[in-house]
């Protein structure tokens, strides 16, 4: 929670020292507005993550079952963890910085910087770094979606409705799915076999290139400016 205060104060002075503004600039008003834009966008996220990952299970003869390990406490803990993390970095790579790229330098530019940081950031946190292949799938797994994110706030100028994408995706993927970095949680994969050739190819545009686009969609032609 403290590194959330410092970013909160950073993002202020950022705000003010460059646009006079507050982090009221971040639109998180009108409340109503806002909340509404991040439950639709949770729930959208959540769907896709959902839908996606149970075709994969299906490429790949998974079968998900309910761990051993499950408790409520866990799951609570679980998105606490991810409540926390996904904030965070909204506020870095969809806060005052993204806010500030915009007006300097409009919405096209902004929204790529954004989606590069975004996508170089995980190679670190990924532990990619420094291995061609995986850094390339790093890269465009996550700045996609850093991508859509990244338009996301620059659609509705607040950054509630990629908060509620983001969250939405990780609750779900973390959460339900056990694959974040707090280990078994909800559910959890048995069997199965990596695929190969066409499936194997099939498999990474799905994970690559579905969540991105979908959600792209639903942003473009769903969310009224």
């Amino acid at each position: 929670m403290l590194g959330i205060l410092i970013i909160l104060l950073a993002s202020w002075l950022m705000l003010f020292l460059f646009e006079k503004k507050s982090l009221l600039a971040l639109c998180f008003t009108p409340v109503t507005k806002r909340l509404k834009q991040f439950g639709l966008g949770f729930l959208v996220s959540a769907v896709i993550c959902t839908m996606v990952t149970l075709v994969l299970a299906v490429l790949r003869s998974e079968t998900w079952l309910l761990s051993d390990q499950f408790s409520f406490t866990l799951l609570l803990d679980s998105v606490w963890y991810d409540l926390k993390s996904v904030f965070t970095e909204e506020l870095i790579y969809r806060g005052a910085l993204l806010y500030l790229l915009i007006k300097k330098l409009g919405g096209k530019k902004g929204v790529l910087i954004s989606a590069t940081a975004f996508g170089v950031y995980h190679w670190f946190s990924f532990g990619a770094f420094g291995n061609v292949v995986p850094m390339i799938y790093v890269f465009l797994l996550t700045g996609l979606m850093g991508l859509v994110w990244a338009y996301a706030f620059a659609k509705t100028e607040s950054i509630m409705l990629p908060f509620g994408l983001h969250l939405g995706w990780n609750a779900i993927n973390n959460g339900l799915f056990s694959k974040g970095p707090l280990g078994e949680i909800a559910l959890v994969s048995t069997g199965g076999t990596e695929p190969e050739g066409a499936i194997m190819i099939l498999g990474l545009v799905i994970s690559v290139f579905v969540p991105p686009l979908v959600t792209w969609l639903y942003v473009r032609h769903g969310i009224k400016e």
